[in-house]
């Protein structure tokens, strides 16, 4: 499962026109980075939950991806809600065992061999570019407790979510009857974290930790990241992406799309009457 529905804001302009998981690294949308990780691990069934220019993502994808079905799901309330509301959405069309994925990542496709487990959870050394949820482990290296927030953090006792997780069908079960509840209570501007941490607590949920090195995956949620990210995978010629031919001309779209979000956003800035200058994005 992949939850891509989020507007992207931090990325704007980039992300005005273009859904924040078609943005390029290198080339390469980090969709497609992602979808051929999982392919190489034989995954054979995606859902995409979609939300800020849905459309843009299933005209990119289709009904299928090279051998990947694809199904999608979409969250009509993305521009008010969070993930939690996303992955709780999800539930309704999942009922086995699965792994999550934000769509916002990059990372070298070898390190998902591990999560090919049931219930399991992808953690990293934290490094100063790093924010968001951690963990703490107890001395047997078992997860501990997961952490939301601004805290105050020995950083060395925490380690850094990479928002991948795989669940075992009982254990989803349990997370969808919890989500179930915070949506009943119209909790629908949290995290889906804040539902693992309780589970977590009560000792109703446990999850096995995957160490991934630091120094190889990247979470893309601003200008900043992704011109770091680029610095991280800098040769997109390593990866090669089925149907190449067939969506030469997206890619070429989604890339005149992103330069006119700049183009008019720096216009604006200027006080400059704003043009397009493609008409592919006119007609849009």
């Amino acid at each position: 499962m992949l939850l891509a529905a989020g507007t992207g804001s931090r990325l704007s302009p980039l992300t005005d026109s273009t859904p924040k998981c078609l943005v390029e690294v290198n080339g390469i949308p980090i969709l497609e980075r992602l979808i051929r990780s999982l392919r190489s691990h034989g995954f054979k069934r995606l859902v995409v939950v979609v939300g800020h220019l849905s459309e843009v993502i299933q005209d990119h994808l289709g009904s299928r991806y090279a051998d990947i079905e694809i199904t999608y799901v979409a969250s009509p309330r993305y521009k008010t809600t969070n993930n939690i509301y996303s992955l709780w959405l999800a539930g309704k069309v999942i009922d086995e065992p699965f792994l999550l994925i934000e769509s916002d990542l990059v990372f070298h496709s070898e390190m998902l061999k591990p999560m090919l487990q049931p219930d399991r959870i992808a953690v990293s050394k934290r490094l100063p570019w790093m924010n968001g949820t951690t963990v703490t482990l107890n001395e047997r290296q078992q997860l501990d407790a997961l952490w939301l927030g601004a805290v105050n953090r020995n950083v060395a006792a925490h380690f850094k979510t990479v928002n991948i997780y795989s669940f075992s069908r009982s254990t989803w079960q349990s997370i969808w009857e919890r989500l179930d509840r915070h949506m009943s209570a119209k909790k629908v501007k949290g995290y889906y974290e804040s539902v693992f941490a309780e589970l977590v607590a009560e000792e109703k949920l446990t999850f096995a930790p995957v160490f991934f090195d630091a120094d190889r995956w990247y979470e893309i949620d601003t200008l900043e990241d992704l011109s770091a990210a680029e610095k991280m995978f800098p040769e997109p010629s390593q990866i090669q992406v089925d149907m190449d031919e067939s969506l030469s001309p997206l890619r070429a779209s989604l890339s005149i799309r992103s330069r006119n979000a700049v183009n008019m956003k720096k216009q604006s800035n200027r006080g400059e009457p704003m043009r397009l200058s493609s008409p592919l994005v006119a007609s849009d």
